[in-house]
């Protein structure tokens, strides 16, 4: 899990080849505008779901983790808060993993809670359960979903 200021975005490049194309386009798009919806960017490889919706509060805010896809979660507007646990201390899960939307739920509760202000984000690989919308009120926010593929698929350094 990271957490950090979209103006620092760039020092994670290294962490996965589509992380340039993904924080470039959350750099350059007008997200305060962009209405709730599916946003294309490389095909299912890459592709951002805008959202705002009202937190849920902590108590209800349940954790979940991703198999396909890492999630960078850009907070728009408002304030997000998530909850976050590492997945191999979950020992309960909430139902099937449900494949087709890449998601798995886990009865388990966070053990550490982030605050994400406007203009930060968190990303979470799947090793990573979480837990978002823990909060009150509106959030507006910006979930990039990066396929992990991808970095299966980056081509080894040059040997000396």
């Amino acid at each position: 899990m990271i957490l950090d200021v979209l103006s620092r975005s760039d020092r994670y490049s290294p962490l996965h080849p589509l992380f340039d194309q993904a924080f470039a386009w959350l750099r350059s798009a007008d997200l305060a505008s962009l209405p709730a919806g599916k946003v294309p960017i490389d095909g299912d490889r890459l592709f951002v779901l805008i959202d705002e919706p009202s937190g849920r509060g902590r108590d209800a805010a349940r954790l979940e983790a991703h198999r396909r896809y890492l999630d960078i979660q850009l907070t728009v507007s408002g304030t997000e808060h998530i909850g976050w646990r590492p997945i191999e201390d979950c020992a309960v899960e909430d139902g099937p993993f449900a494949a087709d939307r890449d998601i798995g739920f886990f009865r388990d509760r966070p053990d550490t809670w982030l605050v994400v202000p406007a203009g930060h984000f968190a990303i979470f690989y799947p090793e990573d359960a979480h837990a978002p919308l823990a909060g009150t009120g509106t959030v507006k926010k910006a979930v990039v979903k990066v396929e992990l593929a991808a970095l299966r698929e980056r081509p080894a350094p040059p040997t000396a």
